[in-house]
């Protein structure tokens, strides 16, 4: 039976929504994924997500829920913590939140007050919408100060201690969302200590590499950690936070529920277990290193073409890619890739001319098709056919071009089958 058999109940009950579900699939199963923010979770992780658990409402913690009948929901949730504290060697975690967002919305809300300063990456210069960013919560209720990164793409920690000493701040966050290179938590910890500040590390990205080893772990250096569980770690859309501090376990648990979001979602919280166990397995690791040597070939095969990688390479999963000699907008970028099947987005770089809407970069990651069987021959391909299509634009074969390139990533993706 193929993989969209397992919605086959949709085809008779909504057409509409199981046509859309199919065609997603297909989408996903014939376009070159390198949305550095995404990943294909296995079908163990699918089957929890789509479970019975997801009926159950189940308001407070295993022990102490608000409802009765949680005895089963309760084994799934306290598997999940066990598993994230064994992978990420911490005393305390908290699995419900539904999102990344939320998870950093509630480490905020159990460190700081109302109107208190805190002091984020920008993120102009890479950093996340919720460490600070004017549109967000976390904007709007703090009083938001941005670090950034020097002129060679590199974190300015000179530059973050000079700005924490000057504003005093309640919580220094560190973390990113573009941001390819190696972040020295032990650093940013000294500085926190210096000005008697919180830290708060946000490890979305960068938690499966840290899992394997294969990049730096906060844990012994910040307050709170937070991650989604989706990118690099291959688990459902979700949210966690980590702590080794008793105290603040029990302010971060206040401040998810009744803090900032109600009845857990059991179903995910069930396939974040299941997500959880896979990382502990020794093959999550060898998955890891490919994922790093992948992302790492891509990078140095953009550069020998002639495109400039932000920082000049990769620490991690994800690079960002300066346009500007192809006098190309991010924008226009991303959606010429899209049309012939290599997803990615438009990505601002460090001092950018252009606005969000368009930016000057683009974004490439490489753990979502790591996943698929793709290695360091198919990542120099696939960074080639960006090139033959960026550099191509507007020229007068342009159309033929992409009618090649389009080509090519179907035949490579019908090599690497997903959910087949």
């Amino acid at each position: 039976m193929s993989f969209a058999g397992y919605f086959s109940h949709s085809a008779v009950a909504d057409r509409e929504l199981f046509e859309a579900i199919t065609s997603e699939l297909q989408r996903q199963q014939s376009q070159i994924e390198l949305i550095a923010s995404e990943n294909f979770v296995s079908k163990e992780v699918l089957s929890a997500l789509g479970s019975v658990m997801t009926n159950k409402y189940a308001e407070g913690y295993p022990g102490k829920r608000y409802y009765c009948g949680c005895e089963c929901v309760d084994v799934a949730e306290k598997l999940a913590i066990e598993r994230l504290c064994l992978l990420f060697d911490c005393k305390f975690a908290n699995v419900q939140p539904h999102s990344g967002a939320q998870a950093n919305l509630s480490a905020l809300y159990a460190l700081a007050n109302h109107g208190d300063t805190i002091l984020g990456m920008s993120l102009e210069m890479g950093g996340h919408l919720t460490h600070g960013a004017s549109p967000t919560i976390s904007g709007k209720w703090f009083n938001a100060i941005g670090y950034g990164i020097d002129k060679n793409g590199f974190l300015d920690y000179d530059g973050v201690q000079k700005l924490a000493k000057e504003y005093k701040p309640k919580v220094i966050i560190c973390g990113a969302s573009s941001y390819p290179q190696k972040i020295d938590f032990k650093r940013f910890r000294e500085i926190a200590d210096s000005v008697g500040a919180y830290l708060f590390a946000d490890i979305a990205h960068y938690a499966g590499l840290i899992v394997a080893g294969l990049y730096p772990s906060p844990i012994n250096h910040a307050h709170v950690v937070t991650s989604t569980t989706h990118k690099t770690l291959r688990g459902p859309r979700g949210g966690v936070i980590m702590t080794n501090d008793e105290v603040l376990a029990k302010k971060i648990n206040s401040a998810v529920f009744p803090g900032v979001q109600g009845g857990p979602q059991m179903h995910t919280i069930a396939a974040k277990a299941v997500a959880f166990g896979e990382a502990l397995r020794p093959e999550f690791k060898e998955y890891a290193k490919h994922v790093l040597e992948n992302s790492v070939t891509m990078a140095d095969r953009l550069k020998e073409l002639g495109l400039n990688i932000i920082s000049g390479g990769t620490d991690s999963h994800l690079s960002v890619v300066d346009l500007t000699e192809l006098s190309i907008t991010g924008k226009v970028a991303a959606e010429e890739l899209d049309k012939v099947g290599i997803t990615c987005n438009k990505n601002a770089i460090p001092f950018d001319e252009w606005p969000p809407s368009q930016t000057s970069g683009i974004r490439v990651g490489s753990a979502a098709m790591t996943t698929r069987g793709l290695r360091r021959n198919e990542f120099i391909k696939i960074a080639d056919l960006i090139y033959k299509v960026l550099s191509n634009y507007e020229k007068s074969d342009y159309e033929s071009v992409k009618e090649e390139v389009r080509k090519e990533t179907l035949d490579l993706c019908k090599k690497f089958p997903l959910y087949s």
